[in-house]
């Protein structure tokens, strides 16, 4: 006798939402195939329930209220596609004490409140899936947490926002501004209408958060994420950037150095021969460097309504599979087993070793050149390369660039408070990093 189908309960009927209906009816033959019972939408909440009713819900209840999903008792799985930490969190919860299993696209809330979530998961015995918090519809959580588990992983680093991929890869290619080309993204949906979220390496933080704690076996550690935006790149430095071999993209960074883990997100100069160099637009590109494997790179749409759905699905499929095997023999939620999650210490940016990629805007005169440079000699900071163009005429004043050698952030700092405090520099110096990702 064949086994009755999974009831799924979806909160949120948005752009996700939409999108995981029409995988689940368009591939449902395939699906089942696959997790050896079928799985069928049977209830939805949404915000505005008239607007919901565009798409095609024959035979989904849909209501206002999402606590009436986690409440009814012929939902087995709960989707949260609702986004935010409120009340999503509550919910998810809610769900959880039920003894529902879930799945959730929601990268904020896995990276701020997973470690509580996956507790209160591990007491009930149920499954929280979250593929789809990370890069759309790239398979990256399964690939570390199960593909590469043989494997001690070194780095894990790659463009994990659309949003600042997209800006950066327009601003090269037409040669706009930042703030003409964000307005354009948000014209074409690309962008949020408050882009903050994008523009200044939050999104993509979290992100990391979530791929540093199941690479490394550490808890999710939100807070100690630096964190730096795409807001002050200019079209003269991806100019420049060019001119040395470079290309600028916004990189979340995750890299075990043994003596402590980098956790760190920001605009970075990485050499036009990476194969991430040419990742352009909205997509997405995550590199895997394991001590087994070497270096692997995972490419793809990082967001869309069916690139997302296709990740929602593939949690779908997992659970269901594993709604009748022993909790304790599950794949853990954060690749390593709760017992065995580590405290290792993640780095302050000061103690960070990298290159670095410095402008800034100089008096016309002899011997300023010579000032700086002795700045930096005098910390140690090896210069790799001069750029020094023609004086702007109104001002008097000399755009001069400097691609420095590896020295660690807390020399660099102290090197550039006292080339701003030269009387010959005019305003702040600008600073990139620079990373081969070899």
């Amino acid at each position: 006798m064949s086994l009755q189908p999974v009831k799924i309960g979806l909160l949120g009927l948005g752009t996700v939402g939409g999108g995981t209906i029409n995988v689940l009816r368009r591939n449902a033959g395939e699906i089942a195939r696959r997790a050896g019972r079928g799985i069928v939408v049977v209830s939805a909440a949404a915000r505005d329930p008239g607007k919901a009713r565009s798409l095609a819900l024959d035979g989904i209840r849909v209501a206002g209220d999402a606590n009436a999903i986690v409440a009814d008792p012929e939902v087995e799985i709960v989707c949260e596609l609702i986004g935010g930490i409120e009340p999503a969190r509550t919910l998810v919860l809610a769900a959880i004490a039920r003894g529902k299993h879930v799945v959730t696209a929601n990268k904020a809330l896995i990276a701020l409140h997973g470690n509580e979530i996956f507790a209160a998961a591990s007491r009930k015995g149920v499954m929280v899936a979250f593929e789809a918090a990370v890069a759309g519809g790239i398979p990256i959580i399964k690939a570390i947490r199960e593909g590469l588990s043989g494997n001690r992983i070194q780095t894990v680093a790659g463009i994990i926002n659309g949003t600042c991929n997209y800006i950066l890869t327009e601003m090269r290619q037409l040669g706009g501004d930042f703030q003409d080309v964000l307005a354009e993204a948000q014209r074409l949906g690309y962008a949020e209408a408050d882009p903050t979220t994008d523009i200044d390496g939050i999104d993509a933080a979290h992100k990391l958060t979530i791929l540093a704690s199941i690479a490394f076996g550490i808890p999710l550690q939100f807070d100690k994420v630096y964190t730096e935006g795409i807001g002050r790149v200019g079209v003269m430095d991806i100019a420049y950037a060019e001119e040395l071999g470079y290309r600028i993209k916004s990189l979340g960074i995750a890299r075990h150095g043994g003596d402590g883990i980098e956790l760190r997100v920001h605009p970075t100069l990485i050499p036009k021969r990476h194969p991430i160099a040419g990742v352009e637009g909205v997509m997405n590109a995550v590199l895997v460097v394991g001590d087994a494997v070497g270096p692997t790179m995972f490419y793809g749409r990082g967001a869309g309504a069916e690139p997302t759905a296709s990740a929602v699905v593939s949690d779908l499929v997992d659970v269901v599979r594993a709604m009748t095997s022993d909790p304790e023999n599950r794949v853990p939620h954060l690749a390593f087993q709760p017992d065995a999650i580590s405290n290792i210490i993640v780095k302050p940016m000061e103690e960070v070793r990298t290159a670095y990629y410095l402008r800034l805007s100089a008096v016309d005169k002899p011997g300023v050149l010579a000032n700086v440079t002795a700045i930096l000699g005098s910390l140690d900071i090896s210069i790799e390369a001069i750029i020094q163009k023609e004086p702007d005429k109104n001002a008097n004043v000399v755009p001069v660039i400097f691609l420095t050698q590896r020295v660690v952030e807390k020399n660099m700092n102290e090197a550039i408070s006292r080339i701003e405090a030269l009387d010959s520099v005019r305003g702040n110096v600008f600073r990139m990093r620079v990373e081969t990702l070899e």
